[in-house]
Protein backbone atom coordinates (compact mmCIF):
# COMPACT_ATOMS: atom_id res chain seq x y z
CA UNK A 1 0.00 0.00 0.00
CA UNK A 2 1.51 3.52 -0.79
CA UNK A 3 1.13 6.92 1.14
CA UNK A 4 1.51 9.85 -0.20
CA UNK A 5 0.86 13.46 1.01
CA UNK A 6 -1.52 15.47 0.11
CA UNK A 7 -2.57 18.71 1.13
CA UNK A 8 -5.98 21.02 1.05
CA UNK A 9 -6.47 24.33 2.34
CA UNK A 10 -3.76 24.49 3.68
CA UNK A 11 -2.81 21.02 5.92
CA UNK A 12 -1.15 18.48 4.98
CA UNK A 13 -2.40 15.16 5.27
CA UNK A 14 -1.04 11.37 4.62
CA UNK A 15 -3.13 9.16 2.74
CA UNK A 16 -3.10 5.34 1.98
CA UNK A 17 -3.86 4.02 -1.99
CA UNK A 18 -3.45 1.25 -3.50
CA UNK A 19 0.07 0.97 -5.72
CA UNK A 20 -0.10 3.03 -8.83
CA UNK A 21 -3.54 5.04 -7.63
CA UNK A 22 -0.88 7.95 -6.10
CA UNK A 23 -1.78 10.33 -8.92
CA UNK A 24 -5.03 9.68 -9.18
CA UNK A 25 -4.86 10.15 -5.59
CA UNK A 26 -3.02 13.34 -5.82
CA UNK A 27 -5.49 14.55 -8.67
CA UNK A 28 -8.50 14.16 -6.31
CA UNK A 29 -6.58 16.25 -3.43
CA UNK A 30 -5.98 19.01 -5.96
CA UNK A 31 -9.73 19.14 -7.45
CA UNK A 32 -11.00 19.32 -3.51
CA UNK A 33 -8.48 21.88 -3.19
CA UNK A 34 -9.28 23.78 -5.91
CA UNK A 35 -13.16 23.85 -4.65
CA UNK A 36 -11.76 24.60 -1.22
CA UNK A 37 -9.81 27.69 -2.14
CA UNK A 38 -13.51 28.31 -4.14
CA UNK A 39 -15.90 28.16 -1.16
CA UNK A 40 -13.27 30.24 0.71
CA UNK A 41 -13.19 33.03 -1.79
CA UNK A 42 -17.05 32.79 -2.09
CA UNK A 43 -17.91 32.66 1.82
CA UNK A 44 -15.23 34.54 3.55
CA UNK A 45 -13.68 33.45 6.46
CA UNK A 46 -15.49 30.59 7.43
CA UNK A 47 -14.43 27.59 9.79
CA UNK A 48 -12.33 24.81 8.34
CA UNK A 49 -14.98 22.39 9.75
CA UNK A 50 -17.57 25.02 8.10
CA UNK A 51 -15.87 25.24 5.28
CA UNK A 52 -15.31 21.49 4.43
CA UNK A 53 -19.43 20.97 4.81
CA UNK A 54 -19.87 23.03 2.31
CA UNK A 55 -17.73 21.70 0.41
CA UNK A 56 -18.86 18.19 0.76
CA UNK A 57 -22.44 19.39 0.37
CA UNK A 58 -21.16 20.93 -2.92
CA UNK A 59 -19.76 17.88 -4.25
CA UNK A 60 -22.44 15.51 -3.04
CA UNK A 61 -24.74 17.87 -4.92
CA UNK A 62 -23.20 17.49 -8.39
CA UNK A 63 -22.65 13.73 -7.95
CA UNK A 64 -26.56 13.42 -7.31
CA UNK A 65 -27.25 15.77 -10.20
CA UNK A 66 -25.14 13.80 -12.62
CA UNK A 67 -27.10 10.88 -11.22
CA UNK A 68 -30.76 12.27 -11.71
CA UNK A 69 -29.81 12.97 -15.26
CA UNK A 70 -28.44 9.75 -15.60
CA UNK A 71 -30.38 7.75 -18.68
CA UNK A 72 -30.92 4.24 -17.97
CA UNK A 73 -28.62 3.09 -20.70
CA UNK A 74 -26.03 5.34 -18.54
CA UNK A 75 -25.94 3.01 -15.60
CA UNK A 76 -22.27 2.08 -16.03
CA UNK A 77 -21.86 5.67 -15.52
CA UNK A 78 -23.63 5.48 -12.18
CA UNK A 79 -21.81 2.79 -10.88
CA UNK A 80 -18.79 3.91 -11.35
CA UNK A 81 -20.22 7.28 -9.60
CA UNK A 82 -20.87 4.72 -6.57
CA UNK A 83 -17.65 3.23 -6.29
CA UNK A 84 -16.15 6.48 -6.49
CA UNK A 85 -18.31 7.67 -3.69
CA UNK A 86 -17.21 5.03 -1.86
CA UNK A 87 -13.78 5.62 -2.63
CA UNK A 88 -13.76 8.83 -1.36
CA UNK A 89 -15.09 7.54 1.71
CA UNK A 90 -12.47 5.22 2.28
CA UNK A 91 -9.91 7.81 2.01
CA UNK A 92 -11.35 10.25 4.29
CA UNK A 93 -11.30 7.10 6.76
CA UNK A 94 -8.23 6.76 6.14
CA UNK A 95 -7.20 10.22 6.72
CA UNK A 96 -9.00 10.24 9.84
CA UNK A 97 -7.21 7.13 11.46
CA UNK A 98 -3.84 9.26 10.25
CA UNK A 99 -4.66 12.40 12.71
Amino acid sequence: MAQVTIRINGYSYTVGCKDGEEKHLEAMAAEVNRRADAIRQTAGGVGETRMLVMLALSMADEIFEIQQNAKPDKRADTERLHRLAKRAEQIAANVEKSD
